[in-house]
């Protein structure tokens, strides 16, 4: 699947909140666009190697965002019954008439199917498995050397 147009992805949001001003606002926004706009954050740009060097860009190969993963797990929400409720509710992007809203369908969907597992949400916690997950991220693109230097510098 192509990536879509990010634009074109939040006038749609905006146009479809326009069209339900009588729910509340929180903020300016409505209740679904801070929805679309968490869900997303559990998406990281993957560094992708070019001619000058390494840029940031998403593509559909991304795992979930392990910094910010490990963000909720150090602040207990991972362990908050309501906040998990939260997670479990979110689940309906992956039904087609909402994952239209979404950048990169895939892997944020697979980012909030992570988050429903216990023993990832205790593994989360782990800087190990935080630096795994973006040893592989470095490692799909820039290859192994590349990856190995990252780790390094992740552990001084």
């Amino acid at each position: 699947m192509d990536a879509r147009n990010p634009g074109e992805i939040m006038e749609t949001v905006a146009q479809d909140a326009q069209r339900s001003r009588q729910e509340p606002l929180y903020g300016g926004y409505t209740r679904f666009e801070l929805e679309v706009e968490f869900v997303q954050c559990l998406l990281v740009p993957r560094l992708q190697r070019n001619s000058v060097g390494l840029e940031n860009t998403t593509d559909l190969r991304d795992r979930g965002n392990p910094w910010y993963l490990n963000h909720l797990a150090t602040q207990k929400l991972l362990d908050n019954p309501a906040f998990l409720a939260y997670l479990s509710y979110l689940q309906y992007f992956s039904q087609p008439e909402y994952t239209k809203y979404l950048l990169y369908p895939g892997p944020t969907l697979k980012a909030l199917q992570l988050l429903q597992q216990e023993k990832f949400r205790q593994d989360i916690l782990s800087p190990e498995t935080v630096a795994r997950m973006v040893e592989a991220n470095l490692k799909a693109v820039t290859g192994s050397s590349v990856a190995a230097e990252a780790n390094a510098s992740i552990h001084t």
